[in-house]
C-alpha cells in the first residue's frame, strides 16, 4: 500500500443481538469521526437475521445500508481478505486493510466475529477470540478476576436448562445464598438487556425467565449499594486506564431505559474520589483488562459500596459504547485523548497486533527426507 492511499476501514456493526440497535448508533458516530484525509470508511451492516450487506462511503444513515447495501460474505481464506458479492448482479469483491467492530452482545462482542477475522487474516480493532469470549461471560470473567484476586460482589451461575427441569430447587438455592433485592440477568448479554432488580422472591421466576430468553447461562447478583464507577482501558501490551467516571441514574438503577431511551442520567467526569480511590480503580481496570487477556480497548465497571467503602468489580466491556456522549471516549477526552485521535489510536494498536500476531509460526517445517508425514 502506498504512502499516500487512505486505509479502508470496514466498521461492522449491527448484528443477532439484542443490542443492536445500540450498535448502529455507536458505529455511525466511529464513521462520522474517522479522520477522511487518512480512513475511508466502508460501512458493513448484519441484520438481526445474520445476513452481512456492506454499504458505500456516501452511506451515513446505516439503517439504510442494512435495507439497500450489497449482500456479501466475509471470505475465510487469509488469501482474500475481501468481503465476497453473493449477487452476480453487484460489484465484485471489496477488500479491506482493518475492521473495526462495532458489534453489542452475542455473535460480534463474543469471540465470534473475532474467530472469523483471525480466519480471515484481518487485523481488527480490539479484543481477539479469548478476550472477547471470556468478557462477554460475566461468569468466567468473574471466576478470573477472583483467582487474580480482584473483589467481586457475590454471586451465582444458573444454566437455562437447570431452570427450566428444577425450578423449586434454584428458588430455594437463589434465596438461601443472598439477601433481597437482588439481580437477575443473562450472563453473556450487555447494556441491561433482560436485566431485573428483584425485591422480593414472589417476583423471581419472572426475572429467571426473562433472563433465560436472551441466554443460556443466568446470573443471580447481590445486590451492591453504592456508587457506579468506570474506568477506560487503552492499550495491547502496555494498557493505560483513564481517570474514573460516575454513573448517576435517575431511575433505581441503570437500566436499558435509562442508558437508551429516557434522559436524565448524569455522568460524573471525573467521579468526585480520593487521590488513593482514583489510582486503586486505575490499577483494578488494568488488572482486570491483562487478567482476560483483552486487547485495544475495554470499559471496567464498578461499584463503590456505601457505606464500606469496598471496591468490587462488576464487568468488562470489551466493545463498549461508542457514541461521542459514551463513556468510554467520554473518560478518554477527559484524559487527554479526543474522540478523533482516540479512534486512530485504537486502529494503529489493532495493525499492531496484527503485525505482533504474523510473527507466530504455524506450521512445522520438517527436515528433508522426513517423508513429510509425522509418524511415517
Amino acid at each position: 500500500m502506498s504512502e499516500n492511499k487512505r486505509l479502508r476501514v470496514g466498521v461492522i456493526f449491527g448484528g443477532r443481538s439484542g443490542e443492536h440497535e445500540v450498535s448502529l448508533a455507536s458505529a455511525a458516530s466511529v464513521i462520522r469521526a474517522l479522520d477522511p484525509e487518512k480512513y475511508e470508511a466502508v460501512p458493513i451492516g448484519i441484520g438481526k437475521d445474520g445476513r452481512w450487506f456492506i454499504g458505500t462511503p456516501a452511506q451515513k444513515v446505516l439503517p439504510d445500508v442494512l435495507r439497500q447495501g450489497q449482500r456479501v460474505m466475509l471470505s475465510a481464506d487469509p488469501n482474500v481478505g475481501a468481503l465476497m458479492p453473493l449477487e452476480q448482479s453487484g460489484a465484485g469483491s471489496q477488500r479491506v486493510d482493518v475492521i473495526f467492530p462495532v458489534l453489542h452482545g452475542t455473535y460480534g462482542e463474543d469471540g465470534t466475529v473475532q474467530g472469523l477475522l483471525d480466519l480471515a487474516g484481518l487485523p481488527y480493532v480490539g479484543s481477539g477470540v479469548i478476550g472477547s469470549a471470556v468478557g462477554m461471560d460475566k461468569d468466567m470473567a468473574k471466576r478470573l478476576f477472583l483467582q487474580a484476586r480482584l473483589p467481586v460482589g457475590e454471586f451465582l451461575a444458573i444454566l437455562r436448562s437447570e431452570w427450566e427441569s428444577g425450578r423449586e430447587r434454584i428458588l430455594k438455592a437463589v434465596a438461601k445464598k443472598f439477601r433481597f433485592p437482588l439481580f437477575v440477568k443473562p450472563a453473556t448479554l450487555g447494556s441491561s438487556v433482560g436485566m431485573t432488580k428483584v425485591h422480593k422472591r414472589e417476583e423471581l421466576p419472572v426475572a429467571l425467565d426473562l433472563a433465560a430468553e436472551f441466554a443460556q447461562k443466568i446470573l443471580v447478583e447481590r445486590n451492591i449499594r453504592g456508587r457506579e464507577i468506570e474506568v477506560s482501558v487503552l492499550g495491547n501490551d502496555e494498557p493505560q486506564a483513564s481517570v474514573p467516571g460516575e454513573i448517576i441514574p435517575h431511575r433505581e438503577f441503570y437500566d436499558y431505559t435509562a442508558k437508551y431511551l429516557e434522559e436524565g442520567t448524569r455522568l460524573e467526569i471525573p467521579a468526585k474520589l480520593t487521590k488513593a480511590q482514583v489510582q486503586r480503580f486505575q490499577e483494578y481496570a488494568v488488572r482486570a483488562f491483562r487478567c482476560l487477556e483483552c486487547r485495544g480497548m475495554a470499559r471496567v465497571d464498578f461499584f463503590l459500596e456505601r457505606p464500606s467503602g469496598r471496591i468490587y468489580v462488576n464487568e468488562i466491556n470489551t466493545i463498549p459504547g461508542f457514541t461521542s456522549i459514551s463513556m468510554y471516549p467520554k473518560l478518554w477526552e477527559a484524559s487527554g485523548i479526543p474522540y478523533r485521535e482516540l479512534i486512530d489510536r485504537l486502529i494503529q494498536l489493532a495493525l499492531a497486533e496484527h503485525r505482533e500476531k504474523q510473527r507466530t509460526k504455524y506450521s512445522i517445517e520438517l527436515p528433508a527426507g522426513s517423508g513429510g508425514a509425522l509418524g511415517a
